[in-house]
């Protein structure tokens, strides 16, 4: 078994404001808004759609290649994946530019300020779907436009099954363009609010995507998730988590949980509540790699909470 995730590798810079936005901001000076923030908290994480998910499959024992392009400040990173034994085979380093990144930042009602710079992720359609890489499960998550349509296309023609995970790609495609994805890939994957653009701009209900592929999976935030399969409906509860503490990189941590099921040949009840336990162990810690776990650690709290071991 081989996975390949396409999508974004990324730092993320994330600042605490010990304030409120609102206070600051003036309604009736929006127009010429000018405002400065002092943020004496600030950390840099080690994200990105595809770092994240190969991050929590690293945990589970699953090992999974990761086709991107970088910046040459990606040194740090490396290091990193290199430490999980994350492979880097399928990471391209582009000269003269950045790792894409995004600066976050948050006030004391957890409203947030982004700021992102896609960087060498801009030039990731120059890369294609290796054809001798062996993979079994591939996934085209929020990435360069160039590269979502031209990764999607490559699976498909190699006849590898894969995920469709739009995510905040969401925006740069038109309801032809997103039912083409829909329609090559074997799993869509979104949360409530993409799910409910992805039903508008297409003109698709649940059950008729769910037709067109093998499954579609929304995840909805502390009411669990819903898996459409045909004409089968399943409500996945959410994992009660031991505390709130940053829901940034939950859906990762979710789909390696659905690409663990996949892999390993689980039914849908037990490959979701796998996915909604992950998430709510991400959801404990701060950032979307800083949190630890088990395979066995994993089984043994998925029997703890769901009365039966996979």
């Amino acid at each position: 078994m081989s996975v390949m995730l396409c999508g974004s590798l990324a730092f993320d810079t994330v600042m605490v404001f010990k304030g409120r936005f609102k206070e600051h901001i003036l309604p009736d000076r929006i127009h010429m808004l000018s405002v400065a923030f002092l943020v004496p908290e600030m950390r840099r994480n080690f994200g990105g759609v595809a770092g994240n998910i190969a991050f929590n499959l690293a945990q589970l024992g699953v090992g999974s290649e990761i086709l991107a392009t970088v910046g040459e400040d990606f040194a740090t990173y490396e290091q990193w994946m290199d430490r999980w034994g994350i492979s880097r085979r399928h990471v391209s380093v582009v000269p003269d530019t950045y790792t894409a990144q995004a600066f976050i930042t948050t006030d004391l009602d957890d409203n947030q300020i982004t700021a992102f710079h896609p960087g060498a992720m801009s030039q990731s359609g120059s890369l294609n779907i290796p054809a001798d890489a062996g993979i079994t499960i591939g996934l085209v998550g929020p990435d360069s436009r160039e590269g979502m349509i031209g990764h999607a296309e490559g699976f498909k023609a190699a006849g590898i099954p894969f995920i469709f995970d739009v995510g905040q790609g969401l925006p740069m495609f038109d309801g032809a363009e997103l039912s083409r994805f829909v329609e090559q890939a074997d799993w869509v994957v979104v949360n409530d609010y993409e799910g409910q653009l992805l039903e508008e701009r297409t003109g698709l209900t649940p059950s008729q995507i769910a037709a067109q592929c093998r499954a579609y999976v929304v995840t909805r935030g502390a009411q669990g998730s819903i898996v459409y399969v045909g004409q089968e409906k399943h409500d996945i509860p959410v994992v009660p988590a031991e505390r709130i503490a940053d829901p940034t990189g939950c859906g990762d941590a979710y789909r390696a949980g659905l690409i663990f099921g996949l892999a390993h040949g689980l039914d849908w009840p037990t490959t979701a509540r796998l996915a909604s336990l992950i998430g709510s162990i991400k959801i404990a810690h701060h950032g979307t790699q800083n949190h630890r776990f088990t395979l066995e650690e994993i089984k043994d709290r998925f029997e703890s909470v769901f009365g039966y071991r996979f």
